[in-house]
């Protein structure tokens, strides 16, 4: 059973999510404040977070940030309508994806449906000894375990950050457009909405990590006007 954690202030928000996740066999656990949605992500691993930017006490921002501390479970940022910069700074701070309010349920079931079958085929797909440790470099992945390393010291990726970094290595020297990406790491809906700054901002946060310098990039590489690859020089 999926466990979920939904976060919003707006109790009738909250009451219809969680009524409707139910109904497709979901578990909902539901907060209204940023410190309770916290502690409860430190209590137990949740398959999906879905977390409201407005918040009382903690905001959504420093909610995301703070989870990151210590889980890479999926985030998915409910952002006001037209708050691209919501949109951009949930990104930055560890969030997966975002869904624009107001939002069709049928969406957000949609979103979370995506994340949860994309990380059960990961965990299938690492059964196979044949593909599940790459090594480029001094860079490793761990396919099996979603975990990378650059010369032996683990980074932590997201989820997204994973799912974006092992698409590009297991096709090397393949550009990819912004627009493949998304369809291929975030799903055919979030192709649909054509924001490919989501990820350009991955891919910066990605870099951020795993390069020694991100900006003379070693590992993933921009084909200026198509898009990314990954080489490892």
């Amino acid at each position: 059973m999926a466990k979920i954690l939904v976060v919003d202030d707006e109790k009738l928000i909250v009451k219809g999510i969680r009524f409707s996740l139910e109904q497709d066999g979901m578990e909902v656990d539901c907060a209204y404040d940023g410190e309770e949605a916290l502690n409860l992500a430190k209590q137990k691993e949740y398959d999906v977070v879905l977390l409201d930017v407005m918040l009382p006490k903690l905001d959504g921002f420093e909610v995301c940030q703070a989870i990151r501390d210590f889980s890479e479970m999926p985030i998915i940022m409910l952002t006001a309508k037209g708050g691209d910069m919501d949109k951009i700074l949930g990104l930055e701070y560890g969030a997966d994806d975002y869904i624009t309010k107001p939002f069709n349920i049928l969406e957000v079931k949609a979103r979370i449906k995506a994340i949860m079958r994309r990380n059960s085929k990961n965990a299938k797909r690492g059964g196979q000894p044949e593909n599940k440790m790459i090594e480029a470099g001094s860079l490793k992945l761990d396919r099996e375990g979603r975990r990378v390393f650059i010369s032996e010291k683990e980074i932590n990726l997201t989820a997204k950050e994973f799912d974006l970094l092992e698409l590009l290595v297991c096709n090397p020297n393949k550009v990819y457009s912004r627009e493949s990406l998304l369809t291929f790491v975030w799903g055919n809906k979030a192709s649909e909405s054509g924001d490919v700054r989501t990820v350009d901002v991955h891919v910066r946060r990605l870099r951020e990590k795993i390069e020694p310098s991100p900006s003379d990039p070693k590992y993933v590489h921009t084909k200026w006007g198509v898009g990314y690859y990954f080489r490892a020089q």
